[in-house]
């Protein structure tokens, strides 16, 4: 699969800043994914992840790290951080930029170490890929996770993006779970494959947390219909 993402990012760390990436969705037409942003500072972050970041503590594992902002910010505070990512791209750019712990690995195949805090954050449910999937990561990250420790994760309610009807019933697909998404990324002229990304509703995220006995807690609400839970054992 080309690493498109990864080459938007390094393209960018090393001053090639030309374009950025857009995207297209199953339910959306082309949107701009600022470049920049992907670099973005903590002031600059938006509320429930700062929320995140202040939550976490002990040894940390970002999941789909990026270009490395929040590995780098926990790392000031003197936390250890271990950042991982499938994009080989953003792996270098999270060395370049000096996070000190990465890895290229997809989180179902990281095995044999514990951690305090695990974070998947810019709609951390998108990993889960489709409502199916749910149980298999929500059960592998438990075996990462020490036992008082917590994750982290980050997602929205779609219902916005769908039609109502005048008694405000939601006109969503019949085939699918409304949040389960098709994407595709555009960069300098190059297409990704299409992709599966998840955006989980609070109750059924919630249900499914405890059919893992996991413990859910909605910790912030942004301004977006996004939402930060923390789940921990029960």
């Amino acid at each position: 699969m080309n690493d498109i993402f990864g080459q938007a990012l390094l393209d960018y760390q090393n001053g090639n800043y030309s374009e950025d990436i857009i995207t297209e969705t199953n339910i959306s037409e082309e949107d701009i994914l600022p470049i920049p942003y992907l670099f973005r500072s903590f002031s600059e972050m938006p509320s429930i992840e700062k929320k995140a970041l202040e939550l976490a503590k002990g040894k940390v594992l970002d999941v789909g790290c990026g270009a490395g902002n929040h590995s780098l910010y926990l790392q000031e505070k003197g936390l250890k951080v271990t950042a991982i990512d499938t994009s080989r791209g953003a792996i270098e750019v999270c060395k370049l930029r000096g996070v000190s712990d990465t890895q290229k690995i997809d989180l179902l195949e990281l095995r044999g170490e514990k951690f305090d805090t695990i974070l998947l954050l810019m709609n951390g449910t998108g990993i889960f890929q489709k409502l199916e999937f749910i149980d298999k990561y929500l059960q592998h990250l438990k075996t990462l996770l020490n036992s008082n420790g917590q994750i982290l994760i980050d997602s929205s309610d779609l219902q916005y993006m769908y039609d109502a009807t005048e008694e405000g019933a939601i006109l969503v697909p019949s085939d699918r779970y409304y949040g389960e998404l098709e994407f595709v990324m555009n960069y300098k002229n190059n297409a990704s494959e299409p992709f599966n990304w998840l955006y989980l509703d609070e109750v059924i995220f919630e249900t499914a947390t405890s059919n893992c006995n996991l413990h859910f807690e909605i910790m912030g609400r942004g301004e977006n219909f996004d939402y930060l839970a923390k789940l921990t054992f029960i």
